[in-house]
């Protein structure tokens, strides 16, 4: 922006003040906090109707426009007064309303352009072998404004997966490798189904857009790796970005309805109207109603998931208790590829080994206020045969 809009846009920040210690019980009658393009507003009343007014005098006060703002949830409960009677606490989550005009969008054409066939490093050996070569990504989250946006998330995906390609051919001086598998691990889009839209206004493609970059961005990895090796397979899983409906917050349609499988099936498409180029190439999704696939690689069987099945650190407990069950065939699975919490985690509990692939996408703003962290992006490449995995790499920008 100019050094004018700048100045007129520059807000008196106060300096920060030594936190102390605060009962939120009996401290306030009033709290408010803001992050970023949401707020938590906490008033109290002797109704729910006086705070849904007191709620926008909050946001007034702050010199925010209520009309600029909506609600996304509350929780409201009763407490006793001084005087004996029973008032009413609410806690009004709010975020801003989406603006089209203030979101500054991203070139589509341009963004298109920059997905460009990769030509790899010439290949060393035959493509056929015993080895599987697994490419795992996930969390692209395309159309997301954080960190560098929708260009940088863009380039840094299609560059991770051309120096797959490299190393494919690197990894081939030591493994035979006749098998190529690209699994892509769900929230390859932003949405806008996530936090019940509250991430509309930190969004700044359309839903068609993000779908189509992601569509195109699975045509380059299978224009890429095609030639590459004698099989070749492409497994997409959906995230809880990539969910087609969510009606007051949860989904409503089957667990498989997902724009993050329903790329990969639209490049299936395109693929199958060649069969002399793209013949020897599998793609996967889940069953009706699922959110898994198993896909087995030289021997070794890979299962994926996106990861909001369970909880953080909970994986190999949730791995157990689906192995459990007689219709699944988790128990079958040496190896579980999720993704969802956006950093590189790999565990092995004897012969099976859990893989956990960052995020693309270059940080989660919300997390970074929240925690402090910054993101590490990248995609997981590695080497397997037999049900071991003698080769995990973290390949980045």
């Amino acid at each position: 922006m100019s050094e004018l809009v700048d100045a007129l846009l520059a807000k008196p920040t106060a300096p920060a003040v030594a936190g102390r210690k605060t009962d939120p019980d009996k401290d306030f009658t009033r709290q408010i906090e803001i992050k970023g393009d949401e707020a938590d507003v906490t008033v109290r009343g002797e109704s729910f109707e006086d705070n849904e007014g007191a709620a926008a005098d909050v946001l007034r006060g702050q010199g925010l426009d209520p009309s600029e703002w909506t609600v996304t949830g509350l929780r409201s409960s009763e407490w006793t007064m001084a005087n004996g009677d029973t008032g009413v606490s609410t806690r009004f989550t709010f975020a801003r309303r989406a603006s089209v005009a203030e979101v500054e969008r991203p070139a589509l054409d341009e963004l298109l352009a920059a997905i460009e066939v990769h030509t790899p490093a010439p290949i060393l050996t035959e493509t056929g072998g015993e080895h599987t070569f697994i490419v795992a990504l996930g969390d692209m989250q395309f159309g997301k404004v954080d960190g560098d946006g929708v260009e940088g998330t863009l380039a840094r995906t299609i560059d991770c997966l051309n120096k797959a390609a490299d190393l494919l051919e690197t990894y081939r001086q030591r493994f035979a490798i006749g098998h190529v598998h690209v699994a892509w691990l769900g929230d390859h889009i932003e949405g806008f189904v996530s936090q019940g839209g509250a991430n509309t206004w930190r969004t700044q493609l359309t839903l068609n857009e993000q779908i189509r970059l992601t569509r195109r961005v699975m045509l380059h990895a299978l224009l890429t790796f095609a030639p590459r090796a004698s099989r070749v397979t492409m497994a997409a899983v959906p995230g809880n970005h990539g969910e087609s409906v969510r009606f007051m917050g949860k989904g409503v349609t089957r667990y498989d309805d997902s724009h993050d499988t329903e790329s990969l099936i639209a490049v299936k498409d395109a693929a199958d109207l060649n069969p002399d180029r793209f013949g020897h190439v599998e793609f996967y999704v889940p069953d009706t109603d699922e959110l898994s696939v198993l896909v087995e690689c030289s021997g070794t069987v890979v299962a994926h998931v996106h990861g909001h099945q369970f909880r953080p650190g909970k994986h190999f407990e949730w791995w157990k208790g689906q192995a459990f069950g007689r219709s699944s065939a988790m128990h079958q699975a040496d190896v579980l590829l999720a993704g969802h919490l956006h950093h590189e985690f790999i565990e092995a509990d004897g012969p099976r080994t859990f893989i956990q692939v960052p995020s693309m996408e270059s940080e989660s703003t919300w997390f970074r206020h929240s925690k402090g962290a910054e993101g590490a992006p990248g995609l997981i490449v590695a080497v397997t045969k037999g049900g071991r995995i003698p080769v995990k790499e973290v390949v980045s920008q």
